[in-house]
């Protein structure tokens, strides 16, 4: 068992010759772009949802290389943005005038948002989901597409699901993939600044809806939620976005490392993983005391606090005193008066995130989401630990 201690803070013949040339050219040309490795080997992507609550200030905006915006809906099994969600996204839209290395993508779905069973399920309504997410890019000058179906094969959110949506999801993923090409072919949209498809994915059973070997060659990168691990439906209290197993786990405990190579051994390129990193805390409220709080059981779940919150009035204030488990590379928060803990993200475990992310020639790092970290600093951790 790892020791928890308190602290202050804390990716021949010529013609033969031609003909064999020209053979190659095509069959690497009818590839997927979604095949294709980074441009530059030693360039790790930053990627934020952003749900534009705050506008983002031009120094942080150079520090990103996609912002997903959070979220286009999914209405009679066409992809579409409410005039509000329109207006927000041209927010997001703007920044890349200053920002040319900027991409901005569309995300659709998000926890609770149904429809994707249904639009998944004939060759027609897949078609129907590809066509108007590609018009919607192309309306909007957005970059690509990020597919946020929580989750396949599940209805915990209270979705409808099929046992089904796993063959499905891939023929949708396919459909994606040819008419995001098609569509922009024609809007300068090709080669490297193809649109490009990405899709948010848990780990653990949460993906036993997902064939990962399949769906991988239509995908640029995986998003990993590598957080929420313990919520409001888990028994106990734990890292929501540890990077490793902390030994006082239990055996089945979610983690970054795990969720990387459960991606992995399906057959996924580490380039194409992002791991998450949370710009938020989770706090548990009448917590069992062994252990300062950690992997106990709780009385209820208090609710979630953002980064500034958490530095203004919980990270060694009020009671609540920092720890630093060792083994999982992860803080979190005890008070020992109230029984009350929060588990979290900080500077420290992304810079050990972004190590893994490293060390492992990973793609780079994901975040939710931009308006938690409304003056960049857990931002500047995630770029100055990648670069």
């Amino acid at each position: 068992m790892q020791v928890s201690t308190p602290s202050e803070s804390r990716p021949f013949s010529p013609w033969r010759t031609l003909f064999l040339a020209t053979i190659v050219g095509t069959l690497a040309g009818c590839a997927m772009h979604a095949a294709q490795p980074p441009r530059d080997a030693e360039h790790y992507r930053v990627v934020g949802y952003d749900t534009v609550r705050t506008d983002i200030d031009s120094k942080d905006a150079g520090k990103i290389d996609t912002l997903i915006f959070a979220f286009a809906k999914l209405v009679n099994g066409e992809v579409v943005l409410e005039p509000d969600d329109a207006q927000r996204l041209h927010r997001l839209i703007t920044l890349k005038a200053a920002n040319p290395q900027l991409k901005v993508v569309v995300s659709v779905g998000g926890w609770g948002a149904g429809g994707f069973s249904e639009a998944a399920s004939t060759t027609e309504s897949r078609q129907r989901f590809a066509s108007s997410a590609a018009q919607l890019l192309a309306a909007n000058n957005a970059d690509g597409l990020d597919v946020d179906w929580e989750y396949p094969g599940h209805g915990e959110s209270g979705i409808k699901s099929s046992p089904q949506d796993r063959a499905n999801f891939t023929l949708l993923l396919r459909a994606l993939r040819a008419t995001l090409d098609q569509v922009g072919n024609a809007h300068a949209h090709r080669g490297v600044d193809h649109y490009s498809l990405s899709i948010a994915a848990a780990d653990g059973v949460f993906v036993n809806g997902i064939d990962i070997a399949a769906i991988e060659p239509s995908l640029d990168w995986f998003n990993l939620m590598t957080y929420d691990f313990v919520n409001s439906m888990t028994p106990t209290t734990g890292h929501h976005s540890g990077l490793n197993t902390s030994t006082l786990a239990p055996a089945d405990a979610r983690s970054t490392e795990r969720a990387v190579q459960q991606f992995l051994a399906a057959g996924v390129r580490p380039h194409k993983l992002l791991i998450g990193a949370a710009f938020y805390g989770r706090e548990f409220a009448d917590v069992q005391p062994a252990h300062d709080g950690l992997y106990q059981a709780y009385g209820h779940y208090q609710g979630e606090h953002p980064w500034p919150q958490l530095k203004a009035d919980f990270i060694n204030r009020n009671g609540y005193v920092r720890y630093w488990d060792t083994v999982a590379q992860a803080p979190y928060l005890w008070n020992a008066a109230t029984h009350r803990f929060i588990s979290y993200d900080d500077p420290q475990s992304i810079a050990a995130k972004a190590d893994y992310v490293k060390s492992h020639h990973l793609g780079g790092i994901m975040y939710w989401e931009q308006g938690e970290d409304p003056q960049g600093e857990l931002l500047d951790a995630v770029w100055q630990s990648l670069h």
